[in-house]
């Protein structure tokens, strides 16, 4: 399956479950839905971003391009399914209410899987960069003495040698 589309899908579920369940909260708890409502915004984002961070430690190809497909695709999804979702568990909610949630909800939803998943890809570059690169043993195998100066580095001239 296409990386996209499984990101797509499973963040049009999420954000769909979660509008759904952040509008039965809201019609059961009025005074109490801003608190609520700016947690489920920050779990939304924090799974973008750590499944952002996830796809560049784990190197996964062109993760960028990915992500913006799949935010448009979470996007529309979400929309669709957040209308389904309320109209069956929450309230009446029919088909009119379908325009809107596919042009502002749409929008919103891709913003809220898009920078938080760039930003994870951020965050996962600069893990993977941290990490301690492998050590390679500086003594011949057959004499048992170090490298000389005269021999070419292996790895190239970014790396570094201890001096003796």
């Amino acid at each position: 399956m296409r990386t996209w589309l499984l990101r797509g899908l499973v963040m049009a579920v999420v954000h769909a479950v979660a509008e759904t369940v952040r509008a039965d909260f809201g019609v059961h708890h009025p005074t109490s839905r801003t608190l609520f409502e700016a947690l489920v915004l920050g779990v939304l984002a924090g799974v973008a971003a750590v499944w952002g961070a996830l796809d560049r430690w784990r190197g996964v190809e062109d993760a960028g391009r990915a992500w913006l497909i799949a935010s448009l695709v979470a996007g529309w999804g979400a929309a669709v399914l957040g209308v389904i979702g309320k109209s069956v568990f929450v309230d009446q909610t029919g088909v009119a209410d379908l325009g809107s949630a596919l042009t502002g909800g749409a929008a919103f939803t891709a913003l809220l899987v898009l920078i938080p998943a760039s930003i994870g890809l951020a965050a996962g570059r600069w893990i993977r960069s941290s990490r301690p690169p492998a050590e390679d043993s500086d003594t011949d195998s057959d004499s048992g003495e170090q490298d000389t100066e005269d021999e070419p580095q292996r790895g190239g001239p970014t790396r570094s040698r201890p001096r003796s």
